[in-house]
C-alpha cells in the first residue's frame, strides 16, 4: 500500500479534472516547483497509484447511448474462462468479481436496445454463465470521480516538504 499526502490527492485530482494538463500549468495550479509535480508523478507512476492518462470519452456522442451492468451468475469454476471470454466482447467496459447474488457485474455500451439484447445474448452463450440480470443506467448524475474521496483520506495529512509558491491569503 502506497500512503500519499494532500499535495498527492490534489495532483491526481486535478490530472483526473485534466488528463492533458502540462507539469508547468498543474506547478502553477497547486502552487510547488515543476520538479515537484514531475518527482511526485514518477513516485506515484512507479508505485502504481497512476496507472496512465487515459482520456474521458463521452460514449453518447459516439452513439453509445445505453448503458447497462449485467449480473452474472455462473456455473462453478467458471470464473477465468468467463472473465477471458468478456474480456474479448467490444461492448464490454468493465468487469467485476462481486459477492452476493451475482458472481460478476459488468458494465456494456450499446447503440440500441436492439443491439444490447444481441449482446446479452451473445454474453449468455458464453460457457459457464448459467443467468443473467440486466439494469439499463438512465442517466449517470455523478459519474467515476476519485478526488473527493482522495481529499478525505489526507485530509488531516500535510503536503509534504513543499511550500505554496503563492500566498493563498488575498490582499485586502
Amino acid at each position: 500500500m502506497t500512503s500519499i499526502d494532500r499535495l498527492d490527492a490534489e495532483l491526481l485530482s486535478a490530472l483526473t479534472d485534466d488528463p492533458r494538463e502540462g507539469t508547468r500549468d498543474l506547478a502553477l495550479r497547486l502552487g510547488v516547483t515543476r520538479n515537484t509535480v514531475q518527482a511526485r508523478l514518477a513516485r506515484l507512476s512507479a508505485s502504481g497509484v497512476l496507472q496512465g492518462f487515459d482520456p474521458r470519452v463521452d460514449l453518447a456522442r459516439l452513439g453509445l447511448t445505453v448503458i447497462a451492468f449485467l449480473h452474472l451468475e455462473l456455473a462453478q469454476g467458471a470464473l477465468q474462462d468467463v472473465v477471458e471470454a468478456l474480456g474479448g466482447l467490444p461492448h464490454v467496459l468493465e468487469v467485476h468479481a462481486t459477492t452476493g447474488q451475482s458472481d460478476l457485474a459488468v458494465r456494456v455500451a450499446a447503440r440500441s436496445h436492439a443491439e444490447l439484447q444481441s449482446v446479452l445474448q451473445e454474453v449468455l452463450a458464453l460457457p459457464g454463465v448459467v443467468r443473467t440480470r440486466t439494469e439499463i443506467a438512465l442517466t449517470t448524475p455523478v459519474p467515476f470521480r476519485v478526488g473527493p474521496l482522495l481529499a478525505a483520506l489526507t485530509q488531516d495529512r500535510g503536503r509534504g516538504r513543499t511550500v505554496p509558491l503563492v500566498s493563498d491569503k488575498q490582499d485586502s
